[in-house]
């Protein structure tokens, strides 16, 4: 299970259940993926809802090497994500949000 207060995040790729989490390191190879010049340029285009694919696929693939994946972005182009390419912004705006923010109590 996917732990809020961890920043993590739920994915299913390829039938399997992934848990997403951006690290420190994470971060920072999605800076140098993006080349954005800052992560708050990220963090804007995601609130300004002007984010590219491109944003969504660094995204998800730096949450996916956070939770300890291996593989590459490029692997990501012939995965089944479940719920398409609309699950896959959510789960990196989510990303983005639980990476700076603490979630609510429920």
């Amino acid at each position: 299970m996917a732990n809020p207060w961890a920043g993590e995040v739920a994915l299913i790729m390829d039938g399997e259940r992934r848990v997403l989490k951006l690290t420190l390191g994470a971060l920072a190879e999605l800076e140098a993926t993006l080349g954005s010049g800052s992560l708050i340029a990220l963090v804007e285009r995601f609130e300004n809802t002007e984010f590219s694919t491109r944003d969504v696929l660094a995204l998800v693939t730096a949450g996916l090497r956070g939770g300890g994946w291996t593989g590459q972005g490029s692997d990501l182009l012939s995965a089944d994500i479940e719920g398409g390419p609309v699950q896959a912004a959510r789960v990196a705006a989510e990303l983005l949000a639980r990476a700076f923010t603490l979630p609510e109590e429920t």
